[in-house]
């Protein structure tokens, strides 16, 4: 078996390099020429727990290749991204070049699955555009839909080991993606519709969202009310039916920060609690910042000198280098822009550098800092000291 990844991002490559150590033959495709390059030589271009040795030795046995064009397959995955258009509007442009470019390669039989995240009705609309360029091949290939459900930091457990939900447009499409899942996937293969399976993604990452709100907007109350969220929360959980998440400086990512907005865009008027969630999760990275420029402000008035700021974390989450929809990394552009005669020092270990932000290293930056901001639970920061004699904002509860 062939199969041929469209997209070798935070999921295509690392979904590649586990089917491709299952033993089928991977084609993984990219618009990068970088990527392309760095995954033929074996090294990966994200950062990823175990993923580098294991990309090493599908490479080195030569299951998995890279190049910026499809070749003819059994199986094509579409693994792109869906940015926004307009107001917050689902773009499937990149799934609609991707399934253009494989349509000529399509044969009798093929398989062809979407993972990335997709309004609803999308699988639909690529089985109609395939049949519109390949007429001959009406009702002789399989479609499906199968999104990711992944954790960034633990991509190669959760890739094997989670359960999938798999919708095809018909129950043949359905069965015939089942198999090939379960050469890699050790989770339960739960069998849908293509408008289930789609919805499904949506509906997990807007739960996320509305809870992760509910906890940014007690951080907000307990902030005024002069209560310690951390305990608050601690407690609150003792109750056996509660179950609060944590607060933080807002939410990243290309799943929880953009998958409600494929709702709220689609039906306005129905999805009122997830659009409110979104704005309060978006209002929190607003709020640090204010916080931190408030800090600035006071520290000049106490000791006449503009203090040294340290802005701790640019990733989305903890011990990651993604910096899709980070909250963190809008905090750190509003701050910069409006404290232009403050020393801010930007740090994040996963990066080694940044097209915009200096980078500093975290201990440097901590020991040097009057201000300390701490944007992103990183692993490294718990390892610091906490120092009394500077100003801590603990956003992500480094210290709780």
């Amino acid at each position: 078996m062939k199969v041929c990844f469209m997209g070798l991002g935070y999921i295509g490559l690392p979904t590649a390099i586990i089917a491709a150590g299952s033993g089928v033959d991977v084609i993984g495709v990219d618009v990068n020429p970088k990527v392309v390059e760095m995954t033929n030589r074996g090294v990966i271009h994200i950062v990823e727990p175990g993923l580098q040795e294991l990309c090493s030795e599908v490479v080195k046995t030569g299951k998995l290749k890279a190049s910026g064009t499809p070749e003819e397959s059994d199986v094509y995955l579409v693994v792109v991204p869906t940015p926004f258009k307009g107001n917050h509007e689902p773009d499937i442009s990149y799934v609609e070049a991707a399934t253009r470019m494989v349509a000529p390669l399509l044969k009798e039989g093929d398989l062809f699955v979407i993972e990335s995240t997709s309004p609803v009705g999308t699988t639909e609309k690529m089985g109609h555009l395939i049949y519109a360029l390949r007429p001959e091949l009406t009702g002789k290939v399989f479609i499906a839909y199968c999104p990711e459900r992944v954790l960034p930091g633990n991509v190669i457990y959760e890739l094997v080991h989670n359960d999938r939900v798999i919708g095809g447009l018909d129950k043949e499409s359905t069965e015939k993606a089942v198999q090939f899942y379960s050469l890699f996937v050790k989770g339960t293969l739960h069998r849908t519709n293509a408008r289930t399976a789609e919805m499904c993604k949506l509906t997990e990452n807007s739960s996320r969202d509305v809870q992760i709100a509910f906890a940014n907007e007690l951080s907000l109350i307990c902030d005024k009310a002069g209560i310690d969220v951390w305990e608050l929360i601690e407690l609150a959980n003792k109750h056996p039916r509660v179950n609060i998440l944590q607060p933080g400086s807002g939410v990243g990512g290309h799943c929880i920060a953009v998958d409600p907005y494929f709702l709220t865009s689609e039906f306005p008027y129905e999805s009122q609690l997830i659009s409110k969630a979104r704005e309060i999760n978006n209002y929190k990275a607003f709020w640090c910042a204010e916080k931190i420029e408030n800090a600035i402000l006071r520290f000049l008035l106490d000791h006449h000198r503009m203090p040294i700021v340290a802005l701790m974390g640019l990733a989305f989450k903890p011990n990651i280098d993604d910096l899709r929809e980070s909250p963190a990394k809008y905090i750190a552009t509003k701050v910069l822009q409006r404290s232009a005669d403050t020393d801010i020092l930007i740090v994040e270990p996963n990066v080694h550098n940044h097209p915009v932000f200096k980078l500093t290293p975290y201990q440097e930056a901590y020991a040097r800092a009057n201000i300390v901001a701490f944007l992103v639970a990183h692993q490294e920061f718990k390892s610091l000291p906490y120092d009394g004699n500077k100003v801590i904002l603990d956003f992500c509860g480094v210290y709780k």
